[in-house]
């Protein structure tokens, strides 16, 4: 309507030449208007979109929480022993369908506390020839070690000859990521070990029973033979140690059927409206009032990329 009287305001100019002035005044604040109530308009849609996004954040978040308490109450509400090393349920809250999957730490290779050979056999697993894995292997077991007292700090002179600004950690890697930080170890090869490798499971073994082939292959004294042999039969197993053993032959030392108490929890949640949103935490379970801890957050939640149209990659 601004721009319409703009408009009329033009043609009565040429019917009105005495009126001239006062109507090119009135036209540029007609035309200033208008510009003002586009502006407007710009800022009221940028405003709702930005509400609309705070909410789905602060819904996902509601729901990623709901999630975590949920997995870890149904892992807590059986003893140790019988607790479930994975498994998912889903639920409606919100109207939105959440959907939780859960996995012990146990099935990946601890960095802090894998043996050598151990993480060489998965590097070779991954790809890499067995002589460059056991350098690798080799840098991370020097990363994590304390120098010893008065005597030369071999690694550290690695990383100041090879011009890093940085030197080994010294002590347990904090999280997964600081394989990367790991001398020499390529940045590709890095990427495809982070979905096999954990700092949370505190033990030198793992759950073959639940741990993907290529940490399986990892095992010490496992063979390509053994391993096919044992893929095959693993689903009709039973959790026992007698059951497991028989197949693993010697593989069997770096097996253990412990699920342990931290697990790795995986929420998707897809709303009605056609959003979908995603995060992955690691919890360790505990008891009396904090039932759980969380120990590790992807806060994708938060992220706009997180909140996309359902069917779209996350």
């Amino acid at each position: 309507m601004i721009m319409r009287a703009a408009t009329d305001a033009l043609d009565h100019l040429h019917h009105d030449r005495e009126g001239g002035f006062v109507l090119v005044a009135a036209l540029w604040i007609l035309i200033a208007l208008a510009g003002l109530a586009g502006a407007l308009s710009v800022y009221l849609v940028s405003t709702a979109q930005r509400l609309s996004l705070d909410d789905a954040r602060l819904r996902s978040a509601a729901l990623v929480s709901a999630g975590l308490e949920l997995a870890a109450y149904k892992l807590s509400a059986v003893p140790r022993p019988q607790r479930a090393p994975a498994g998912a349920f889903s639920f409606r809250l919100d109207h939105a369908q959440v959907s939780v999957a859960f996995r012990s730490e146990a099935a990946r290779i601890d960095l802090n506390h894998a043996s050598r050979p151990m993480l060489a056999n998965l590097f070779v697993a991954l790809g890499a020839r067995p002589e460059k894995a056991g350098d690798y292997a080799q840098r991370i077991i020097g990363w994590r070690t304390a120098p010893g007292d008065n005597a030369p700090d071999a690694e550290r002179e690695l990383y100041r000859t090879a011009g890093v600004d940085y030197v080994p950690r010294g002590g347990h890697f904090a999280n997964s990521e600081e394989l990367q930080l790991v001398l020499n170890i390529p940045p590709a090869l890095v990427d495809q070990a982070m979905p096999f490798v954990t700092v949370f499971s505190g033990r030198s073994e793992v759950d073959a029973l639940e741990a993907p082939p290529e940490v399986v292959a990892a095992l010490p004294g496992m063979t390509q033979d053994l391993l096919k042999a044992f893929l095959a039969q693993r689903a009709a197993l039973r959790r026992d140690a007698r059951s497991v053993s028989s197949v693993l032959g010697p593989a069997r030392a770096s097996a253990t059927l412990d699920v342990g108490d931290a697990f790795r929890v995986r929420i998707t949640i897809d709303f009605d409206a056609g959003r979908r949103a995603a995060a992955e935490a690691v919890i360790l379970l505990g008891d009396g009032d904090d039932p759980y801890r969380i120990l590790s957050w992807r806060d994708d939640v938060s992220s706009p990329a997180m909140l996309r149209e359902k069917g779209r990659a996350l």
